[in-house]
């Protein structure tokens, strides 16, 4: 069960990653947020816009939160 906790960490940790490493990037938000909802899509995760902007504003908070 331990190793299951690490490799769901790690995977969180991936996915973070990779969000700020797209919202870092030098394009448009409008881009920038199609780009993520159609990423998630391929994954079988459908979100509204309200909730796509939520996530972005989240991922945003925490990487300045980081800084």
């Amino acid at each position: 069960m331990k190793a299951l906790n690490y490799i769901v960490a790690f995977l969180g940790g991936a996915a973070i990653g990779a969000a700020a490493g797209v919202l870092l990037a030098p394009e448009k938000g409008a881009d920038t947020r199609s780009k993520i909802a159609e990423a998630l899509r391929k994954r079988g995760i459908r979100l509204s816009k309200k909730e796509m902007n939520d996530l972005v504003e989240d991922i945003s908070e925490e990487i300045t939160t980081e800084e």
